[in-house]
């Protein structure tokens, strides 16, 4: 169970997440039209106004993640969205699309969503992480549907320039939520290098690279079927555009339902290969029915079913499993680069799926997406189980110097991680139990001046 500490942050950091997210999907549903009122605006350059915030974002989330393995989390992510609600301002103010793309672009400069989940793995336990993701995950999904749905709507009560003020007031409502996120002051055992070594030893893992390759099909694929499935839920399913978020979202409900077990199986029972590998295989298993089945309005939303239900289950494993495989001292830089790979999935997403739309051939175009996912399964193939560490939540001790104390506890073979939380009094001890020796056990018991059950 989730500690109370734990919940907060939790709660904190997805909101976080979910309130850029939010001000980010409003804009996707109608910029394509309210965008034409601008002063030089060509189709062209709307794309790119859309397009211009994931590339800058793909561009900077790894300079982002190498900052914050050498210094605290929480003024980058400060920076990042302030960064974020300085670039939805320009935007509100432009009345040129020229104007609109720079905003764009400096809100994309606010690249630290690896940042918030690497903070997010720092507060939580070895054992709670994948509910943590997992809850960030749902947030993620949920303002996807809330925007898709309340875009169009805000559009029509404050105009294109006021969804741009929407943009920066989540912005610094998502300052605010940092507040409840605790103070943290992270202890590992500490390998110094250049940031370019550090970046090398991160891209020559191989399983880690297995999971970059994930995470940009999975947002590739989620992309291109939310530009390709709105034409076919209306041509084939009578469902209108302003109706299409009150598909998404019981749909996106009824997966959780299916994905949590998956997710306790996963972490619980150490199956994380094998659901992982059983997620991609649910996503083959719905663009195959899309395939088949898209010109019937039930086999289309069960094809859209199975694709949301093995996505969530994706989208909550990915993280986790990544936070578990990348190396301690660089756990924000993997990240940084994962979140790359996800924000370039979704501008090629973006891209392909507009290619798909020209096709004419809707099966031929389920099926190019169909073999992009089974690629990706052949190469997720070559991943190992993560190694799984425990977590002990320990009471501060009466010490002098808290940062001799850490380097002692960190010279145990077994102990690989000390997160420090002074405001709270609070330390995790991240574990690996399987190298803790009787010989460790007696000298961590000797430092914690009492005897823990690992």
């Amino acid at each position: 169970m989730m500690n109370a500490l734990e919940r907060r942050s939790t709660f904190a950091l997805s909101s976080i997440f979910a309130l850029r997210m939010l001000g980010l999907f409003m804009i996707v549903p109608v910029f394509s039209v309210a965008g034409q009122a601008y002063e030089y605006a060509t189709p062209a350059l709307i794309g790119l106004a859309v397009g211009v915030y994931g590339l800058t974002q793909a561009i900077l989330q790894i300079p982002f993640s190498l900052i914050a393995d050498r210094y605290s989390r929480k003024p980058l992510i400060v920076l990042g969205l302030l960064l974020f609600a300085l670039g939805g301002a320009i935007a509100a103010m432009s009345d040129t699309i020229y104007g609109v793309i720079i905003g764009r672009a400096i809100a994309g400069g606010g690249a630290v969503s690896a940042v918030v989940m690497a903070l997010l793995a720092d507060v939580t336990r070895e054992e709670n992480r994948m509910k943590a993701m997992a809850m960030m995950g749902m947030s993620i999904g949920l303002s996807f549907v809330i925007a898709f749905s309340l875009g169009p709507w805000l559009t029509s009560v404050v105009g294109i320039s006021g969804l741009f003020w929407v943009t920066t007031l989540m912005g610094l409502l998502a300052i605010a939520m940092l507040f409840l996120v605790p103070k943290t002051t992270r202890h590992h055992k500490n390998f110094q290098q250049g940031y370019l070594t550090q970046l090398k030893q991160v891209l020559k893992m191989g399983d880690l690279n297995r999971l970059h390759v994930s995470v940009f099909a999975l947002h590739l694929l989620l992309t291109a079927m939310f530009i390709y499935v709105p034409s076919q839920l209306i041509d084939f399913a009578d469902i209108p555009l302003a109706q299409h978020g009150l598909i998404y979202l019981p749909l996106l409900v009824i997966s959780l339902f299916f994905a949590f077990p998956s997710i306790i199986l996963a972490e619980k029972y150490r199956k994380m290969r094998g659901i992982f590998l059983t997620a991609i295989a649910g996503i083959i298993a719905g663009l195959i029915v899309m395939i088949f089945g898209f010109e019937s309005k039930y086999i289309l939303l069960l094809g859209l079913g199975l694709f949301f239900i093995a996505f969530n289950v994706m989208e909550a494993l990915l993280p986790s499993w990544l936070s578990k495989a990348a190396p301690i001292q660089s756990k924000a830089t993997a990240m940084g680069v994962n979140a790359s790979g996800q924000f370039l999935g979704a501008f090629f997403g973006g891209i392909l799926g507009g290619q798909l739309l020209m096709l004419n051939n809707t099966a031929l175009g389920w099926g190019i997406l169909t073999g992009i996912a089974i690629l990706w399964l052949l190469i997720s193939f070559g991943l190992k189980q993560p190694r799984y560490l425990s977590s002990l939540i320990l009471s501060l001790p009466k010490v002098q110097e808290t940062d001799e104390w850490t380097s002692q506890l960190l010279a145990i073979r077994g102990i690989e991680e000390v997160v420090v939380m002074t405001d709270q009094q609070v330390v995790y001890v991240k574990v690996d139990k399987q190298q803790l020796d009787e010989t460790a056990r007696q000298h961590l018991t000797h430092l914690l001046g009492k005897e823990v059950a690992i």
